[in-house]
């Protein structure tokens, strides 16, 4: 089971990438800001010679709170024949994709970093979804924040569930444990801190989206 503090709503060389690193991640802190709707928070997170070219990662001062890191599960559930609880590990044992790519904030500035995960479409054979299932609701251990998703983009081949960044475990200020990437979508529709995605019927909200962001975020 994850334990959490309650927060405020925040808004390919796999080889290089060490499983132990990840079940030692501590996520300290507290909330954040309408800047982290843009889905970043993490410093002087890109690779070095595109630096020069591209403003470094807004950083929350305040991030949520993972307990007891080692016990945390990704639960998959809702209209699916084959409900799941995977960690990190699982993950990891998955066919894993990583690419490079410029992400492009809402409120004006992009920064390029390359992802490491698995795709969203590899949980979906998985756990089978019923027919009625059409859209996947996003939840984050960040006091409640979550995005709901279309089926079609969550299986878009890069939206994926990210484990690393840069060569590196993803990070606290990334969303660590786990987080949702994908470059067709704008920051805010990128879930960091993943607990759960739930398959559904009908359209699930988002925490910026019902405060009137655009539901589909598409870039």
């Amino acid at each position: 089971m994850t334990e959490t503090t309650t927060p405020r709503r925040h808004d390919a060389t796999r080889q290089g990438l060490d499983r132990r690193a990840f079940v030692k991640l501590a996520v300290a802190g507290g909330g954040a800001s309408l800047a982290a709707a843009c889905g970043w928070d993490g410093g002087n997170a890109i690779r070095p010679e595109r630096s020069a070219m591209l403003p470094s990662y807004f950083i929350s001062a305040m991030m949520p709170m993972l307990v007891n890191p080692s016990a945390w599960r990704l639960r998959v559930d809702g209209l699916v024949r084959q409900p799941l609880e995977l960690s990190v590990d699982d993950l990891m044992r998955m066919p894993p994709v990583s690419y490079t790519v410029k992400h492009t904030c809402v409120e004006g500035w992009s920064a390029i970093a390359t992802w490491h995960g698995v795709p969203v479409s590899a949980i979906v054979e998985y756990c089978r979804p019923l027919p009625t299932a059409r859209y996947i609701n996003f939840v984050s251990f960040d006091s409640g924040y979550s995005n709901g998703w279309d089926l079609a983009s969550a299986l878009h081949p890069q939206t994926i569930l990210a484990y690393g960044m840069n060569d590196q475990p993803l990070t606290p200020a990334h969303g660590a444990p786990l987080r949702l990437y994908s470059p067709t979508k704008l920051g805010y529709k990128l879930t960091k801190y993943l607990v759960s995605m739930t398959f559904t019927e009908r359209r699930p909200g988002g925490y910026w989206e019902d405060q009137g962001y655009p539901w589909f975020g598409g870039i």
